[in-house]
């Protein structure tokens, strides 16, 4: 089993920034994709960006170049650093981890003003 908590989350105005952390815990050997995920109201979840454990990124389009996520794997920490946020980017945000299974955190709130 895995654990998964995010923090960071919260209201910042459009342009501002923002810095999501994930904990994971548990059996963590196994785990090789972290990420993190968005699901905004009336749409459905979608990928925001995921590192490997050897530290491949990758990142949906409309967050390429704003935001860059991290992993420190002797911590099992991945985070996402977010700049020049849209009001576009507000949802609630999910930290993933993946192996065989796939792990979910609780999610946190980003919601950017206009």
């Amino acid at each position: 089993q895995v654990q998964l908590v995010e923090s960071g989350g919260g209201l910042v105005q459009a342009g501002g920034s923002l810095r999501l952390s994930c904990a994971a815990s548990g059996i963590m050997y196994s785990i090789n994709v972290m990420g993190w995920y968005r699901q905004a109201p009336g749409k459905e979840r979608e990928m925001v960006a995921s590192i490997t454990k050897g530290g491949l990124t990758t990142y949906v389009d409309s967050v390429k170049g704003r935001f860059t996520i991290s992993r420190d794997n002797a911590k099992n920490t991945v985070d996402l650093q977010m700049t020049s946020l849209k009001p576009e980017d507000t949802a609630v945000y999910y930290c993933n981890a993946r192996s065989q299974w796939s792990y979910w955190g609780r999610g946190t709130q980003v919601t950017v003003s206009s």
